[in-house]
């Protein structure tokens, strides 16, 4: 896929519906030979439309208007490649939270958490959060995360959670303003719900920081892993992670998992779970799988999941 398709897709299966501001810019870039250009010349794991207009927002670029967009890109550029170079997309979104709940809830309690490309480690909380899924509310503390979810019975408990870890190439620590600052540049412009949502549970975090380590999703897994109670269900877990992985390093990774005991939760990309099938209603654009079978497609940020799986 080039640039141009890349940032293309974006605005047609990410943005649209979600982000006029973003679908704006990002179909504005996909016709921009100059700014294409530019973007070009970083790795191809680099050129994500999410990482570049973080980027500019974090250096307080324009976003609300193309032209401008453009001309702060072309201008600045000196100062937006490092930034590129040295950053991904650790969008640590907590409304993900509520695509997992519905497993995690009917898993062997209580639970040891795992999340690799655990960002601020924020959705290692899935217990002190409340939920509604259009019948009512469950728990009593942390932010409301609201999910429209059709196919099955919502949860009706809260997991158990005993122990949780994460693993991260960059974790960022979520009681240090820069890694605020990049944090919330990373929530799109239209979404204060996100924006709120994300300071709320900082705070969570903040209060009882989670266990954060550097390292490789396959070379450092296992070691990790291994440090769980075992009176507890290991419970590795990812959302929107395994498109920033290499494929080959991808599939290796997936083998490994499979040997750990305990289950494996991902919400990704259908392609990157090796899923062909694709939602087709425009608002569902992630799969959720335990142990590998799919079981309900999933919209980007949580709001909405349509379960077709198994209980």
């Amino acid at each position: 896929m080039t640039t141009a398709e890349w940032f293309l897709d974006f605005a047609e299966r990410q943005a649209r519906g979600s982000s006029p501001t973003y679908e704006r810019l990002a179909r504005g870039v996909a016709t921009d030979q100059a700014v294409l250009t530019l973007i070009d010349t970083v790795p191809p794991a680099k050129r994500q439309t999410n990482l570049l207009f973080g980027v500019v927002r974090l250096l307080g670029g324009p976003v609300g208007d193309y032209p401008d967009f453009r001309r702060f890109v072309l201008g600045n550029w000196p100062a937006i490649e490092p930034e590129l170079l040295r950053r991904a997309t650790q969008t640590n979104e907590i409304g993900r939270c509520a695509l997992l709940l519905p497993v995690l809830a009917a898993l062997p309690q209580p639970l040891a958490l795992l999340e690799v490309g655990a960002s601020a480690g924020l959705n290692l909380f899935p217990d002190r959060f409340s939920y509604d899924y259009g019948a009512g509310r469950l728990g009593s503390t942390g932010p409301v995360l609201t999910c429209e979810l059709t196919g099955r019975t919502p949860p009706g408990k809260l997991p158990e959670v005993v122990w949780r870890a994460g693993l991260d190439l960059n974790p960022l620590d979520i009681t240090a303003p820069a890694d605020r600052a990049w944090l919330e540049a990373l929530i799109w412009p239209e979404h204060d719900d996100r924006r709120q949502r994300l300071r709320a549970a900082g705070e969570i975090a903040a209060a009882d920081p989670p266990h954060l380590i550097r390292g490789d999703l396959v070379d450092d897994l296992p070691v990790l892993a291994a440090s769980a109670p075992p009176e507890a269900t290991l419970v590795v877990f990812h959302s929107s992670v395994l498109y920033q992985v290499p494929a080959d390093r991808r599939e290796t990774f997936k083998a490994l998992v499979g040997t750990l005991p305990g289950h494996w939760v991902a919400v990704e990309d259908p392609e990157t779970m090796g899923h062909p099938d694709r939602p087709t209603d425009g608002l569902h654009k992630n799969v959720l799988c335990l142990d590998g079978e799919p079981l309900a497609w999933t919209e980007g940020h949580g709001r909405r999941m349509s379960w077709f799986g198994g209980a």
